[in-house]
């Protein structure tokens, strides 16, 4: 059912005027306190901004298409498109709009993709004539992106607190009677495997959780339980890729080295991880932290000319400490709650954005009864 009456049918160009990003060195980007806003977001600082409050970007050249929205004072960077003129409209409701709008589709040149504002202009769209309900839309969406917004950043307060504790418990605490071993004295250093391509029968969507270094790169979370595809028992079974319990560090161990992330329950990965069960006595948390905070050590033990790779051998061979049991136990029982808190909210995270992607195009086709949300909230 359509709840859209009185919308109208106009063209971006009518609604919103976007206008080219300026340039900026690199070196005009380390001091001040305004945000430089390029095609991936804020790229560095500066003295000077382009835009008042509110800035709504598009990247132009780069991630092309993608929105990016700031309630501050920012200078546009070359490689955006930004709108200098809302034209009486509700700004986050046009940036939620430009989300569905897949602009991406809209660039131009052959070597270097780009897009130009002439040939998003004319897009056909379809809006609220009430800005009422475009602030209504804007509202209920905001509602959703201010919480998960909230809950990464109470994430990351609850890592440097694990991290501050690992710190304070084994390195500005250091004992010179404790064990030095390697990495392998700290769990099973396992690597992965591909089962091949060519057989479809080995992949499927809903079988053993198959990750690979992009998916942690596409996924930010602490923990995780599935990439972007999954493979069968017999891809598993025709390949060297092995089950590894829930708790296990995943270690990518090229292109790039260095992403970590928990296995939230069993999982298999592609031969770009050595990835680490932690021993019982030994505990995925010290594991965890020892290796992000020995991480440049470990890129420096990388070797390849085509890309750098840390080899299973190499990374079984790595220098660890390993502290007394007492003191690991301790540290264990004092991650653990935080750990379980950090899974929590990236559960919740999940849902809140499955169900935001849900409502927007939805709210944006006029399918949703605005008033009676507005009367229910």
């Amino acid at each position: 059912m359509k709840f859209n009456e009185g919308w109208k049918s106009t063209t971006l160009g009518e609604i919103v005027n976007f206008r080219r990003g300026h340039d900026l060195t690199k070196s005009d980007m380390i001091n001040g306190k305004i945000p430089v806003i390029g095609s991936n977001g804020i790229i560095g600082y500066h003295n000077k901004y382009t835009t008042k409050a509110p800035c709504l970007t598009i990247g132009r050249s780069g991630n092309t298409g993608k929105p990016h929205f700031i309630d501050k004072d920012a200078w546009a960077h070359n490689t955006t498109l930004y709108i200098d003129d809302f034209k009486g409209n509700n700004p986050k409701y046009i940036y939620y709009l430009l989300q569905t709008l897949n602009l991406s589709n809209y660039q131009g040149g052959s070597a270097v993709p780009t897009l130009n504002r002439n040939h998003i202009h004319p897009i056909n769209v379809t809006i609220p004539s009430s800005i009422k309900d475009q602030k209504s839309i804007a509202r209920i969406l905001s509602l959703l992106d201010d919480k998960i917004i909230l809950n990464n950043k109470l994430n990351d307060n609850l890592d440097e607190l694990g991290y501050a504790l690992y710190r304070n418990a084994f390195v500005e605490n250091f004992n010179e009677e404790w064990k030095k071993g390697t990495i392998s004295d700290l769990g099973e250093v396992i690597g992965g495997s591909t089962p091949s391509k060519s057989i479809i029968d080995y992949f499927c969507t809903n079988g053993i959780a198959w990750l690979t270094p992009k998916d942690l790169s596409n996924n930010k979370n602490k923990f995780i339980a599935h990439g972007e595809v999954d493979i069968t028992e017999a891809g598993l079974k025709n390949s060297s890729a092995k089950i590894m319990p829930k708790g296990t560090v995943l270690f990518s161990s090229r292109a790039p080295i260095g992403y970590i992330a928990i296995a939230k329950k069993e999982v298999s990965t592609n031969q770009g991880f050595k990835s680490v069960v932690p021993y019982q006595h030994i505990g995925t948390a010290y594991v965890f932290y020892y290796l992000k905070d020995n991480l440049y050590m470990i890129e420096n033990m990388a070797s390849g000319s085509t890309f750098k790779e840390v080899s299973g051998s190499v990374m079984k061979k790595i220098g660890a400490v390993i502290p007394d049991e007492s003191i690991l136990r301790r540290f264990d029982e004092l991650c653990r709650p935080i750990f379980e808190q950090q899974e929590k909210l990236e559960e919740e995270n999940i849902t809140l954005i499955k169900a935001r992607d849900l409502l927007l195009p939805r709210l944006m086709l006029g399918e949703i009864n605005l008033q009676k949300i507005v009367l229910e909230s």
